[in-house]
């Protein structure tokens, strides 16, 4: 710095300088308050799945939320009180919070700049090799960044891959913005959030130990307990979670295909060995396993460990053929040219609205190359070309229980039923 740059010493310069210290004196009093307040709190993608339950649980311990989303339709339904898709509880959780001021929908980023906590629950996608998009992550982040201003908190909620958290901060670091950074994955079970975020261990990967115990003080707020974690640990922690769970249903379809290929019934062979014997306690029953995590996740996975995952991999193959595997066994036993066949549940799980990546419409394209027709029904997901339970009992063959909708338990008829899941076959025992 050369002197000439220096400023010189007279009245008006004097207190230029006096009034810039205390500006900045000011700014980072400012800063410092906001690090410690976490009361107000923008949820970016507030109106899907994981942000909406958990923006709505936040406005019930008394935060101040924005649900921010670009889909105008679902911001205009949450805004009138109606939730998007099904979650226990939710319906008559979300119309306290909106009425008293504490949860709102919007899809203006306005909101981004003025509050203590941005949330972001979109994850990685993964593209048609399976393979993540972090590309299209920089980019959704990045228009994040844009908007935001020092002394905040960013916590990322869902599914990412490994490193990206990191890359995140060394991001925002080049570009000189002092907020703290945190992953902390989402553990709830679809359905379940409202009951689960308050009850299970929450994980905190923080960037630094200040943005670790803030976003650990941020999830107490729900009465939750947290666990710390390193940012890549915590990445890995969900992905290891969902393979876990994906690798663990494609033991049991492989037993179940086993045990079909020798005509001898799983279901019975599994609550034998499972009775009264905690060392098989984890032992899952076969069926679907859809969705639109377990899969992605796995794969994520393998991608991170350079393909090199093998066990994950031939789950896939597993899971992801138990539709084909289930109508050659049908086709062979009884013949399913020039029939009807119906699919009762299109959702990937039970008493559930949602069909992303549920194996039921890969069923029913493998269907459709052996039988003449095929019919599809779910009480749950509005569809025009389903047809009613009672039209697909009425006009089909055979049947295939889809997902375990509670609708399907009762279920009376004399026509074959193909359930992976024995959720018909237990009702009747």
């Amino acid at each position: 710095m050369s002197l000439n740059s220096l400023p010189r010493f007279s009245p008006d310069a004097n207190t230029h300088v006096a009034t810039n210290t205390i500006q900045q004196s000011t700014n980072i009093m400012q800063q410092s308050t906001n690090r410690v307040d976490l009361k107000t709190i923008t949820v970016v993608g507030g109106c899907g799945h994981v942000g909406l339950p958990l923006g709505i649980a936040f406005a019930q311990a008394g935060a101040m939320v924005t649900l921010l989303d670009s889909h105008a339709g679902r911001v205009a339904e949450v805004a009138a009180g109606e939730m998007p898709f099904l979650e226990r509880g939710s319906d008559q959780a979300i119309g306290p919070v909106l009425a008293n001021g504490h949860l709102k929908a919007t899809t203006s980023t306005e909101s981004l700049s003025q509050v203590d906590v941005v949330i972001v629950t979109i994850g990685t996608p993964v593209d048609e090799f399976l393979d993540p998009g972090v590309g299209t992550f920089d980019r959704d982040l990045s228009s994040v960044l844009d908007a935001m201003r020092p002394g905040q908190l960013l916590v990322l909620r869902s599914t990412v891959f490994p490193g990206i958290t990191q890359r995140l901060a060394t991001q925002i670091e080049s570009r000189g913005l002092d907020i703290d950074l945190a992953y902390c994955p989402e553990r709830i079970a679809q359905g379940y959030a409202l009951d689960e975020l308050c009850k299970l261990p929450q994980i905190v990967g923080g960037t630094s130990p200040r943005a670790t115990q803030r976003a650990s003080r941020l999830f107490e707020m729900l009465g939750a307990r947290t666990m710390e974690l390193s940012p890549t640990e915590a990445e890995l922690a969900k992905l290891f979670s969902n393979a876990y769970r994906y690798i663990n249903f494609a033991i049991s379809n492989q037993f179940y295909m086993v045990a079909e290929k020798f005509n001898a019934d799983f279901a019975r062979i599994h609550k034998v060995v499972t009775a009264e014997y905690p060392r098989l306690a984890g032992f899952a029953t076969a069926g679907f396993a859809g969705g639109p995590c377990l899969l992605k996740d796995t794969m994520q996975l393998a991608a991170f460990n350079h393909n090199d995952f093998a066990l994950g991999q031939a789950a896939m193959m597993v899971n992801e053929g138990l539709p084909s595997t289930l109508v050659q066994a049908v086709k062979q036993r009884h013949g399913l040219a020039g029939k009807t066949a119906a699919i009762l549940g299109m959702a990937f799980k039970g008493n559930s609205d949602d069909p992303r990546a549920s194996l039921s419409y890969k069923l029913r394209k493998v269907l459709a190359l052996e039988c003449a027709s095929v019919l599809c029904t779910d009480p749950y997901i509005k569809d025009e070309s389903f047809v009613s339970l009672d039209q697909c009992i009425d006009q089909a063959d055979i049947l295939f229980i889809g997902c375990c909708h509670d609708e399907y338990k009762h279920l009376k008829t004399d026509k074959p039923i193909v359930d992976v899941f024995h959720f018909v076959a237990e009702e009747s025992e």
